[in-house]
């Protein structure tokens, strides 16, 4: 087992979910209840990196911010920051390639809530701060909840963006993903299957409790 690998996957997961759950809060809400004629291209810009191929998805992130990119050298020049074979380069590319896997749940939700409940809110004095707080959310929580789940799973799974953004860096870039390939590569099968039995059982189970606890909420609400 390749356990460095394993708690480098975690901490990407955890760091991305950290730092993609608030904007996509935001983001899925807006789409859920906002209407103008430009929305359905933001939704498709939403959900472009679930159906390009990871390596099209990495193959980009890589060219336009890597050191030769404009971007990679106003952040090289300006911050001293690398983008190309590091943990926040994979950082980058976890919150890009995960956006659709956390806004679709959370607008889905957020559209499944009656719109007379905001205003019976509205009426009884709720500003839209407390009308998110205290309405909303608790509604949509069993598809933010999904929402988290997807997420953090996937990015634990996530292996060809992961690979062209990041490398196979011990410590630094090599994910539980990369590492039962690089294990692949090498013939040790027995390591291989090791770390992909795991992922597949902490996968099913993490997946599985969401889906318990969202039907639980669903029938308390």
């Amino acid at each position: 087992m390749d356990w460095q690998a394993l708690a480098l996957s975690l901490e990407l997961a955890a760091v991305t979910l950290l730092v993609l759950l608030p904007a996509g809060l935001l983001l899925g809400r807006w789409l859920a209840y906002t209407r103008f004629s430009g929305k359905a291209w933001i939704e498709a810009l939403v959900v472009l990196p679930l159906v390009l191929p990871p390596t099209v998805l990495g193959y980009y992130l890589l060219v336009s911010l890597g050191g030769a990119s404009p971007i990679g050298r106003w952040l090289a020049d300006t911050w001293g920051i690398s983008l190309s074979f590091n943990f926040l380069g994979l950082l980058v590319a976890s919150l890009v390639f995960n956006i659709p896997f956390l806004v679709q749940p959370v607008q889905r939700a957020f559209e499944a809530i009656p719109r007379d409940l905001a205003e019976a809110a509205a009426v009884s004095g709720l500003n839209g701060w407390l009308s998110f707080w205290r309405v909303e959310l608790p509604l949509a929580w069993p598809g933010v909840l999904s929402a988290v789940v997807l997420t953090f799973v996937h990015t634990l799974g996530e292996f060809g963006v992961v690979l062209m953004v990041g490398g196979s860096i011990p410590g630094e870039t090599r994910t539980i993903a990369v590492s039962i390939y690089d294990r692949v590569q090498s013939f040790d099968l027995a390591g291989a299957n090791q770390m992909a039995l795991l992922l597949v059982v902490f996968s099913l189970a993490a997946v599985g409790a969401s889906f318990f606890a969202s039907a639980r909420l669903s029938v308390r609400r």
